[in-house]
């Protein structure tokens, strides 16, 4: 009887054990066991916690223990010893001009593009230099932990395509601009070449086109309202640099009699759809109108330093209520990199002596500001900027196992000011690995630095530099 009694337990036992097997459901990668950095509502950290991920989302965040129970899957990512985190969000660039790195700093940003970069561009920028620019800003954001990313640039078709090939997610905005540019050398042309890209990349996975009216020093009235009639008829994002300089605002007040940020939107274009780079000039009635609008705002503060700018409001427009991100801007004359991490940084550290406060700007409002504010200046905080089922499953691993990142008291300060862009080692962007163990899966990195070079020496001669 008693033996009848060990055998049926025993059977019962293996029933209940394939049972359990049997309710795991099936993911395409689990990343187990690191330190999950959500950023979601909560600002939830989980300690030994796991992301499951099915195709290009995330299922289910929580505890290891719990989504072991739940899931499996034939790829498992350690992430014992690092943080996880929500990819990066450069939310102000110029990708291609990776090839213009270094080619004349120190001069205001007034000089710098109209001496400088403007002339460079009409002699050399083409739709291949801008292929090879966009792979090699890839590169560079990924090995960062950039997974999304904000751009303005020429021939951005090529730019989509080229962002698409590295498995980035890319908002991407052709630029309108009252001279000939490198790809479109009249108005007529700008509009149907715009529109053609938004059309082309409509409902895309990784990419969103846009219009990206420069500013309202280069573009007319009518371009600007003719960019923002073209994003609004597609339902795409405007892509602006507002109030960059004093010199755009002093115009501004002898031209329109009304700031930038006014000016915008007494002619029908400021809206809960603009992306809005810099904001250094923006006065408190300024704030409150792009609150009122929810317009985001990106602040690019290597460049607002680099180029003696001035320095953005940061801690009174997020007070205000306006979705703030952080972007490198461009990777020539005004930053010369795309270490979003090196922004979280150098943000808080402005704000603190501008404020002579160190307090005004803290290292988790920053680490905010590169992840789900981030999102929420793209205005794509629904789909990324942290850690939760339903969004896209975007996420960067950053090592603990470096001299710089032990002890670690704080976890918020540690990403803000003792992390670099070189401890990320592994980036996941939409479930896809684009990098592994610091290894590139996405981009062929030698074959981009050669060219780079090449192209180095062409942009030389073209301006007659020794």
């Amino acid at each position: 009887m008693m033996r009848m009694k060990r055998v049926i337990l025993i059977v019962i036992f293996a029933v209940g054990t394939m049972a359990s097997a049997q309710t795991k459901q099936d993911v395409d990668l689990i990343i187990s066991g690191g330190t999950v950095v959500t950023m979601d509502a909560a600002r939830a950290i989980i300690h030994d916690g796991s992301v499951a991920v099915r195709g290009d989302s995330i299922i289910a965040v929580g505890p290891s223990s719990e989504i072991e129970k739940r899931y499996r899957s034939p790829q498992v990512i350690d992430a014992r010893g690092s943080l996880v985190l929500p990819g990066f969000i450069n939310g102000h660039t110029h990708v291609p001009m990776t090839l213009f790195r270094g080619l004349h700093d120190d001069v205001t940003l007034n000089d710098w593009l109209r001496k400088y970069i403007f002339p460079a561009e009409a002699k050399n920028v083409n739709a291949e230099f801008v292929r090879w620019g966009t792979r090699l800003a890839a590169a560079e954001q990924i090995r960062a932990g950039v997974t999304t990313f904000a751009d303005m640039y020429y021939f951005e078709d090529a730019i989509a395509e080229e962002t698409k090939a590295a498995g980035m997610r890319g908002v991407l905005g052709e630029t309108f601009i009252d001279f000939p540019a490198p790809d479109n050398k009249s108005e007529a042309q700008m509009l149907a070449y715009t529109e053609n890209f938004l059309k082309r990349w409509q409902g895309d996975s990784l990419i969103q086109a846009a219009p990206a009216p420069h500013s309202i020093y280069t573009c007319s009235k009518k371009t600007l309202q003719d960019a923002a009639a073209l994003a609004r008829k597609y339902h795409a994002p405007i892509l602006i640099h507002v109030a960059e300089m004093k010199k755009e605002w002093d115009d501004s007040e002898k031209e329109h009699g009304m700031s930038p940020v006014s000016y915008l939107n007494s002619i029908g274009v400021l809206g809960p759809d603009v992306v809005a780079a810099h904001c250094i000039y923006v006065d408190a009635d300024d704030e409150k109108l792009l609150a009122e609008k929810r317009a985001g705002c990106v602040h690019n503060p290597s460049s607002n330093m680099m180029l003696a700018s001035g320095v953005s409001p940061v801690p009174d427009m997020r007070a205000t209520g306006v979705a703030v991100g952080l972007g490198t801007d461009g990777p020539a004359g005004s930053n010369n990199d795309l270490d979003l991490m090196e922004e979280i940084d150098l943000a808080s550290k402005l704000a603190k002596i501008t404020k002579m406060d160190p307090r005004a700007l803290n290292a988790k409002d920053v680490v905010e500001m590169a992840t789900i504010d981030g999102a929420r200046a793209l205005h794509m905080e629904k789909e990324i900027g942290s850690l939760e089922t339903g969004k896209k499953a975007d996420v960067v691993l950053i090592s603990l196992d470096e001299p710089n990142a032990v002890p670690m008291y704080d976890i918020y300060s540690q990403i803000a000011y003792s992390l670099k862009g070189s401890d990320v080692e592994t980036v996941i962007i939409g479930g896809r690995v684009v990098m592994r163990d610091r290894k590139l899966l996405t981009v062929d990195e030698p074959a981009v630095l050669e060219k780079a070079r090449e192209y180095g020496e062409s942009v030389k001669k073209s301006l007659q530099m020794e």
